[in-house]
């Protein structure tokens, strides 16, 4: 029997009632229980976990299942989006990023920090000024990436810059790599929050329009869906995506619309990058959300992210939408 067939039980530290999991993810697993002691309790200045390893291999799975085991309320998770937009939010409250960061931290002694990622010079400036804290108290940290550390702010221009937290987080975190061969959100099975959504492609049609429906205030600016109705919202692309909206915007969204239509989708390669990037983000808050998203494309999915170039994230992107249950708009 390979290790990736091994059933591995709550009795050893899984709260899932039979979770089967490859060899890495054995390992990492085995690495996080390390963190806790035989109470279940984090064990007080233990080094952290830093989780990585390409899209849908199992890392938030691992963090969330964690998570929920542990034995005190002084534990905090976070997603990169949410953790930001609400760090803007109260550092404007405040009008101090160091009180924002105290303010969201708490008595945290064990913190998780799933999907971190550092494109954007000032998120890097921040998010060094994060670790610093945490370090700082000696707070235990694990972290879910797509990236090893020394690929965290590839630009050039920046790169050099970031290489003093790159080499803190080296230094405080065990790096912990899951990255089987198998992409498991190919194996579909959910019907329940993003996976019940649906993709529909309207190959040769072209849907667009101007809008009509409601103006939406998000932020400082209004955007306007097709329709919204309680819960839900139905929104064009170029509407949300072709305009100036920021990862903020999207939870803020999240937070008020638990059921979504994004219609008239283009192949991304055919838009500028900002576009593309915020169609990324907007995945990202959403599947973090486990909302239900329907998107209505005018391309297949094998096609909506071929050739995209110069935008990060792009496989995670392809990996969560391939939850959808996929077929045709009438």
């Amino acid at each position: 029997m390979e290790l990736r067939d091994i059933v591995v039980r709550a009795e050893t530290g899984v709260r899932s009632p039979a979770l089967i999991l490859d060899a890495d993810q054995i390992r990492a697993r085995a690495r996080l229980l390390e963190l806790l002691d035989r109470h279940g309790r984090p064990r007080k200045h233990h080094r952290g976990v830093y989780l990585h390893g390409r899209p849908g291999r199992g890392k938030t799975m691992l963090m969330n299942d964690f998570f929920a085991g542990i034995a005190s309320n002084r534990k905090r998770r976070f997603h990169f989006h949410d953790f930001f937009a609400r760090l803007h939010t109260a550092a404007h409250e405040s009008g101090s990023i160091d009180k924002a960061i105290d303010g969201l931290l708490g008595n945290a002694e064990l913190v998780c920090f799933d999907e971190f990622h550092v494109h954007d010079i000032g998120d890097a400036m921040l998010i060094a000024r994060m670790l610093d804290v945490l370090f700082a108290h000696r707070i235990v940290l694990v972290v879910t990436s797509n990236y090893p550390p020394r690929r965290l702010l590839p630009n050039p221009l920046f790169h050099d810059r970031f290489l003093p937290t790159i080499a803190r987080i080296i230094a405080q975190l065990d790096l912990v790599s899951v990255d089987g061969p198998l992409d498991y959100r190919t194996r579909g099975g959910s019907t329940t929050g993003f996976a019940a959504g649906r993709y529909l492609a309207a190959t040769g049609r072209d849907r667009s329009g101007t809008p009509t429906g409601i103006d939406i205030p998000v932020g400082t600016r209004k955007i306007r869906a097709r329709a919204v109705d309680d819960s839900v919202i139905v929104i064009d692309f170029t509407a949300l995506c072709g305009t100036a909206t920021a990862a903020s915007d999207y939870v803020d969204l999240a937070q008020r619309f638990r059921q979504w239509t994004l219609c008239d989708v283009v192949p991304l390669r055919d838009v500028p990058p900002d576009w593309a990037m915020r169609f990324v983000n907007l995945i990202d808050v959403l599947y973090d959300a486990d909302l239900e998203l329907t998107i209505e494309a005018r391309t297949p999915l094998s096609d909506l992210v071929a050739d995209v170039r110069e935008v990060p994230d792009i496989a995670r992107t392809a990996s969560r939408l391939g939850e959808l249950h996929q077929g045709a708009l009438r």
